[in-house]
């Protein structure tokens, strides 16, 4: 009997030291590799859709006190530094409020930014930006009516579709930005529904990047929970698994 005991007992530790040290791994993980990331709002439509849930790499851009849970205010500045690239999809905290956010990366430190009648100036030149079509489905714009897509393409080739819901919005048409050293001018695709450095979030400094959106690896439809396995016949969005998370 005492060693049918013991024997439990090793094996109730054993299992306490696996499942330690699997969420030990789990944190290494979330911390320094991929942190996965769920879309909370519209504001990235069409490129990432409310319901997608993606990796984030936090090799990227290197690590801050951001990159660790809390934040705690351990070390200024970031350590093995990498710059985010214009047209990068990235996740980052809110300067102020600490709130977690998701934009693409337009402006760069130094630059001048501006938007005349939906249309983006950097340091004064008009980005590329051609009407493509309409998209009229209401999973991708939230909208119950066609709505009007722009192709743009940045000066360094990176190219993504927006979406212009209105051609009068409070966000077409702006003073023009300086961008101070160290921080990016963030922009939603979606450009009339995003609360982005034209409007409450302003420059965001490079200390606040938390990395890079990577892959969309699951994605449902309709405002269920991933965990609501009975919906996902009829609300899974297949076809965007596995798709970047870029463009």
């Amino acid at each position: 009997m005492a060693d049918t005991t013991e024997t439990k007992h090793n094996s109730f530790g054993e299992l306490i030291s696996v499942i330690f040290q699997a969420l030990i791994l789990a944190l290494i993980i979330r911390t320094l590799l991929f942190q996965p990331f769920s879309i909370p709002s519209g504001s990235m439509r069409p490129t990432l859709l409310e319901g997608d849930y993606l990796f984030v790499s936090k090799l990227s851009y290197g690590y801050s006190r951001h990159s660790l849970p809390f934040s705690p205010n351990l070390f200024p500045g970031r350590v093995w530094s990498g710059d985010p690239a214009r047209g990068d999809v990235a996740v980052f905290k809110h300067p102020v409020t600490n709130i977690v956010f998701i934009k693409r990366v337009i402006g760069l430190p130094g630059e001048r930014i501006q938007v005349r009648d939906g249309q983006v100036f950097i340091n004064g030149e008009a980005i590329q930006r051609e009407l493509t079509g309409q998209i009229d489905n209401v999973d991708i714009t939230e909208e119950t009516r066609p709505v009007d897509v722009y192709r743009e393409t940045l000066p360094n080739g990176v190219s993504y579709n927006t979406l212009d819901l209105s051609p009068r919005a409070p966000g077409d048409n702006t003073r023009e930005f300086t961008i101070p050293e160290g921080h990016y001018f963030m922009m939603g695709d979606n450009r009339d529904n995003s609360n982005d450095s034209r409007m409450g979030v302003g420059t965001v400094p490079l200390e606040n990047f938390l990395g890079r959106a990577n892959i969309v690896f699951f994605s449902i439809a309709g405002g269920a929970s991933p965990l609501e396995v009975w919906r996902w016949p009829a609300e899974l969005r297949i076809g965007r698994f596995f798709s970047s998370a870029q463009r």
